[in-house]
């Protein structure tokens, strides 16, 4: 790749992506090449030396604490003096005054519309055309085709007995969202539309206003159109449907607003190392913004091809009509501050930084939906939403905000045109999280908990204060709750309500629908306007609880009340209180957490997958990326660097669960098993991650992964 790079204003950049540039995202973006490639490599070369002197900012204050717990190792830790060294380093900062964010521009899926959030891996186009278009999803078939009414269902044809308990929860739900007067929708035989009122058998709606309009004849309406804290779902009739021409209201379906937003993932679910890599990333990002995608694949023996859903238009109560989006508002997620890629070189000979390229070019790209004057668009009030992971403090919130309007100037874009999403996913961001959100306080349209990365860095963090506690166990410490509570505790107090989305984090089980459906109405429950969901069916089933809950009514409750957490109970590391763990404890432990970094790193090195559902060392099914990696990889270097298992006994739990994952994986025909010789690079790639965990910068594993997977693709070529 390097003999043959194109030279672009210094920069070395591998053709395929430059042809991609010139060829594809420039035309119609109102960008010339030569302003494109002169203003990437100013930002190359001028904020890149920033860049990594925040990384080594990182590097020096980890050396810090490191050294502080070294040197107290025989002592009880010390939580006033610990608090107060951290002041003394820069690394947790004092409070500013009381601010509210100034963002404009948001769009309403954003700021006053709460619900589910999907995150799907940007470099598959059928998975991303999936999250865009589960906008809108089938209740019935969530129901019927999960386990969400407490069994699975049976394979084979239709199961009636079945259906009718599908129909009858969904009439539940419609009484409970949209109560009808004298009667309920369980009863009902007719709806229809009369001086502009939905009446369901010559009965109003409790609340009227929640009818928004329909399709077909007002008499005998195809579509009735409802509304409800925000969200809307559509009654779906047809008496030559199946299942509605045995319903005595000819009802055929109840379709939920589902997805209202979908993050378009270029970092922790994608494995994108190189140029080829990075451009198919980019590809379907440009055509998710020209709304040109399309994908081709077998289904059934037929053909299907996938694009993107119109949008929805309906006659009002007045008789006008109105257009209802189609598509889930989508946002990007840029990788991180830490990683560099081989797709462009700079002066130097070194690579450019992976988060610089993707800023100047996701942001170039979605000029195209900017740019649109009519049809479908993704933002309509002309916002670009770009979510930035892995920041640690608000010096590096407040260079990502700087690069972002070096690229709004160089575009020709109105500065704050991309708002910037928040991954509150590190110690040192979730300490300081009210100054990381001053720190682009104009531009601040999403704050969200990371669980898993959190303590991925947590663990790095005080990898020197002693073992910390087993997995199952951190979570049940305080310092997660309060990390939770006061992530939307800050977000309220500084006036993200109305105008900016408080998430939280993925639902991991996608084929546990029934435990969803009962723990995931906490989200709602806590403050939070969005959650991540693993599937569009789970999206489907996740916005029945914002129905339930009205989340700014619980905003304006915990604005009133003031922080139920503090910075004390963040810093209270989860060490393990009791160490006294037999030696079944410690096995099983580690064996889960080798099991899962096996099978996730298996399929990110040999098939460059960087998102899946992987089973567990139970064989259930969960969705796996890099922060779970991180986690398990980070535990068990740390029980090894404290003495609680020893290298050789963590290798023959490697060997041992590799042949697990091997067994696991034993239906895939181009699977390569890593036992029993061990000597394959992605048994390497993970024993890396283990036993070089506690080097690995912030425990993060894309070095090691990314190096390996080149590796790899390097010994196949």
């Amino acid at each position: 790749m390097t003999d043959n790079r194109v030279d672009r204003h210094g920069l070395q950049v591998a053709p395929v992506l430059a042809d991609f540039i010139e060829q594809q995202a420039l035309p119609g973006s109102g960008v010339e090449a030569e302003t494109f490639w002169k203003a990437l490599s100013t930002l190359a070369h001028d904020f890149g030396p920033r860049n990594r002197a925040l990384l080594e900012r990182r590097t020096e204050l980890q050396t810090q604490i490191d050294e502080w717990h070294k040197a107290r190792s025989n002592q009880p830790h010390d939580h006033e003096a610990y608090k107060a060294f951290l002041y003394e380093i820069g690394y947790l900062l004092p409070e500013g005054e009381p601010f509210s964010i100034e963002t404009t521009n948001t769009d309403p899926e954003i700021a006053t519309v709460p619900g589910p959030q999907l995150v799907v891996p940007i470099t598959n186009a059928r998975y991303a055309l999936n999250a865009a278009n589960a906008r809108w999803g089938s209740l019935y078939d969530g129901l019927y085709g999960t386990d969400a009414m407490g069994t699975a269902p049976v394979p084979g044809g239709y199961d009636r007995g079945r259906g009718a308990r599908v129909v009858a929860r969904a009439r539940v739900f419609l009484d409970e969202a949209f109560p009808i007067e004298k009667t309920s929708h369980a009863d009902a035989r007719r709806y229809y539309v009369d001086k502009g009122e939905l009446l369901i058998d010559d009965q109003p709606l409790s609340d009227p206003s929640k009818f928004v309009g329909y399709t077909g004849h007002p008499k005998a309406p195809d579509t009735v159109l409802l509304r409800n804290n925000g969200l809307h779902v559509e009654l779906v009739f047809d008496r030559t449907h199946p299942i509605g021409a045995r319903d005595q209201a000819g009802l055929a379906d109840v379709r939920l607003e589902s997805a209202v937003s979908a993050i378009m993932d270029c970092e922790d679910s994608v494995a994108c190392v190189d140029a080829e890599d990075k451009t198919l990333a980019y590809s379907n990002w440009l055509g998710l913004m020209k709304g040109d995608l399309e994908e081709r694949f077998e289904k059934g023996g037929k053909t299907v091809t996938r694009a993107l859903s119109a949008d929805r238009r309906y006659t009002t109560s007045n008789g006008s009509e109105i257009s209802i989006k189609g598509r889930a508002l989508m946002l990007v997620r840029n990788v991180g501050h830490l990683m560099t890629n081989p797709a462009i070189l700079l002066k130097d000979g070194s690579e450019i930084f992976e988060g610089l390229m993707d800023a100047m070019i996701t942001v170039l790209i979605a000029k195209h939906d900017l740019n649109k004057t009519d049809g479908a668009r993704n933002s309509h009030t002309g916002s670009v939403y770009v979510v930035k992971p892995k920041m640690h403090g608000p010096d590096e919130v407040a260079f990502a905000d700087e690069t972002m309007t070096f690229v709004e100037e160089a575009l020709g874009l109105p500065q704050y045109t991309v708002k910037l999403g928040i991954m509150d996913e590190e110690r040192r961001t979730s300490v300081n999280l009210k100054e990381c959100i001053r720190a682009a306080r104009h531009r601040v349209a999403f704050i969200n908990t990371g669980f898993l990365d959190r303590t991925g860095d947590e663990i790095h963090t005080s990898m020197e204060a002693g073992p910390f506690s087993r997995k199952d166990f951190i979570k049940r410490k305080a310092w997660i709750g309060g990390y939770e509570n006061r992530n939307v505790d800050i977000g309220l107090e500084c006036g993200l309500s109305g105008k900016a989305q408080i998430g939280k984090g993925m639902w991991a089980m996608p084929d546990q629908m029934a435990a969803m459906l009962e723990q995931k109405i906490e989200h709602p429950k806590s403050g939070a306007n969005c959650a991540w969901v693993p599937s569009p069916t789970a999206a489907t089933l996740h916005a029945l609880h914002y129905h339930k809950v009205n989340v700014f009514a619980v905003q304006e409750k915990l604005l009133k009340g003031g922080r139920r957490a503090h910075v004390d109970t963040i810093l209270d590391i989860p060490l393990a209180s009791f160490r006294k763990w037999t030696e079944e404890q410690v096995t099983r432990e580690v064996e889960n957490n080798a099991q899962g970094i096996l099978g996730y790193v298996v399929r990110w090195i040999d098939a460059g997958v960087g998102c899946s559902k992987v089973p567990d060392i139970n064989d259930v099914g969960l969705m796996e990326d890099r922060a779970t990696c991180r986690i398990s990889s980070q535990h068990i270097a740390n029980w090894l660097h404290h003495g609680i298992i020893g290298k050789d006994a963590v290798m023959e739990i490697m060997k041992r669960m590799a042949e697990v994952v091997d067994r696991q994986n034993a239906g895939d025909a181009s699977y390569v098993p890593m036992a029993p010789d061990f000597d394959g690079i992605a048994f390497q790639a993970a024993c890396d991650l283990v036993f070089d965990g506690r080097n690995q910068p912030s425990g993060y594993t894309e070095p090691v992964l990314h190096a390996r997977r080149l590796e790899l693709k390097a010994q196949a070529a």
